[in-house]
């Protein structure tokens, strides 16, 4: 089961150490959409020291993972306000991520210009726009998925993942209590 940071009270980080590594892939396995292979990873690499060393620990596992790997961590990331999200269908983590920077109220323009975009994405680079949505509101995701665009496939790869380890490392802080990095 998917734990969601919005549903789940924090653990501690000596509780995050103690748990079985079960447990720990169980919990921490909404940390990277749909690959709970990184919280199992990050598992092995216990104990940590600080919140930060679990972000580090998932960061860690995807930079040495394999490229069709990476490229399918970054193909399991939803369009932003696509087709999963009107239907519904996105993870309790996107779902809070998307709507917390306003792309759940998006006008009929905007929609449709995410739309361009996205399929944009997909014919260039055969894979979604992903950005921290959290560190950035509607206008920054716009202007970023269009400067982007003139990336070169190898560097809109090592760009997705850059921007999986930000939403990876406050998903991480989420789930931990005084995840702030001390």
């Amino acid at each position: 089961m998917t734990q969601s940071p919005a549903h789940t009270a924090p653990l501690s980080l000596e509780a995050v150490n103690a748990l079985s590594a079960d447990a720990f892939t169980d919990y921490f396995a909404g940390v990277l959409e749909y690959s709970p292979q990184y919280a199992q990873a990050a598992a092995a690499q216990r104990p940590f020291q600080n919140a930060e060393e679990v972000a580090d620990a998932f960061k860690d596992a995807v930079q040495t993972d394999s490229e069709s790997a990476q490229l399918r961590l970054i193909r399991a990331h939803p369009d932003l306000a696509g087709k999963a999200a009107l239907a519904g269908e996105l993870t309790a983590e996107s779902a809070h991520e998307q709507a917390s920077a306003g792309l759940d109220r998006l006008t009929p323009e905007e929609f449709a210009e995410f739309g361009r975009l996205n399929d944009a994405y997909h014919e260039k680079f055969e894979l979604p726009y992903v950005v921290c949505v959290r560190e950035n509101d509607k206008d920054s995701i716009f202007e970023g998925a269009r400067r982007r665009l003139a990336n070169t496939p190898e560097q809109e790869r090592q760009a997705a993942l850059h921007e999986i380890s930000r939403i990876a490392r406050l998903r991480v802080l989420d789930l931990i209590a005084d995840g702030d990095g001390k």
